[in-house]
């Protein structure tokens, strides 16, 4: 990880308990971070940095996995404001050929990739995706892949449907998923610095970014402001709402209960389901989470050390053992 200044003008720092938060509540938890191999915790409520920890002690630049998803769909939200994308557009309008020896593939649209219902066939909980990273043509690879099922039906998860977004959006804008976001987002968010892998020019779309923590956790709370940063609207209310609600079940019945229902590249949780509050999530691999709470007006960053996929349920303990326990109000 790259180690970054610790100054921030876009998030006011203030005292838990000023914001209704239990200081020695959230300092109990430090007894656990250690020994879960937590990397990275920054709690904000009502837009303030209430509590922060670092395993090194500092924020540093760091992978966020397939938290870059998420990202990636706020950019696509603002291209779709931009009225330069329709959700029901099939995707053989960007793709040469697409659909030319399987009919059913014309069917397959925007909304079906930011959902990951197109139909492909891709089994294995997204392994095709590392295959298709030991290729040359990324977009070839995922294009060609047949269909296993009607597009819309059933949802699979797919990184490939990740990056045909990406290079959606450099087909429209002529700029990289990247440059688009740099100009259009996190230079507006004050992001001390994103780097984001490419292949062939366009954004790595299903991974591949790395941030640093409270960075992630200033999209939350834009996020949480409706798309709106420093009185100018960045994303649109409807896009945040629309694309953070649950489109279908996804990951849901997954033990232990890492995910949940999917929107646009978003995960959804709900009250009935986890025992506590509605929100949203972003998530990448090994428990990178970016969790917003609008009930409570709190955004909370985790980032762990990799230790396999389901000791990912680590970071979302801390969040319902933890920090949840510390709101007083």
């Amino acid at each position: 990880m790259e180690i970054l200044p610790e100054k921030d003008e876009a998030l006011y720092s203030s005292l838990p308990e000023a914001h209704g938060m239990d200081s020695e509540r959230l300092r109990r938890m430090m007894d656990v971070l250690v020994e879960w191999k937590i990397k990275d915790v920054v709690v904000v409520r009502n837009g303030a940095l209430i509590w922060k920890w670092h395993d090194r002690d500092i924020d540093r630049l760091g992978a966020v996995f397939s938290c870059t998803k998420s990202v990636l769909s706020a950019i696509v939200g603002i291209v779709v404001d931009e009225g330069l994308l329709q959700l029901d557009q099939p995707i053989s309008d960007f793709f040469e050929g697409f659909g030319a020896n399987d009919v059913n593939k014309n069917k397959i649209t925007v909304r079906h990739l930011l959902t990951m219902t197109p139909g492909f066939e891709w089994p294995e909980f997204d392994k095709p995706y590392f295959n298709m990273r030991k290729t040359k043509d990324w977009i070839g690879f995922i294009t060609k892949q047949p269909l296993a099922h009607e597009p819309g039906e059933v949802y699979t998860y797919n990184s490939g449907c990740s990056h045909l977004l990406s290079s959606i959006v450099t087909k429209l804008t002529g700029k990289s998923a990247f440059q688009f976001g740099q100009e259009r987002l996190f230079d507006k968010l004050g992001f001390h610095k994103v780097k984001w892998n490419h292949a062939s020019g366009i954004s790595e779309g299903g991974a591949g970014m790395h941030m640093m923590a409270r960075d992630l956790a200033k999209l939350g709370q834009l996020y949480l402001q409706q798309g709106k940063w420093n009185e100018e609207q960045l994303i649109s209310k409807n896009w945040i709402r629309e694309s953070t609600e649950a489109a279908n079940k996804g990951l849901s019945n997954y033990k232990p209960p890492i995910y949940g229902n999917y929107g646009y590249h978003w995960w959804n949780s709900t009250a009935e389901y986890n025992g506590w509050t509605d929100f949203y999530f972003a998530l990448g691999y090994g428990g990178q989470y970016l969790f917003v709470i609008p009930e409570f007006q709190l955004v909370v960053v985790v980032r762990k050390a990799v230790d396999g996929k389901n000791n990912a349920i680590l970071s979302k303990n801390l969040l319902f053992e933890h920090i949840a326990h510390s709101i007083q109000e």
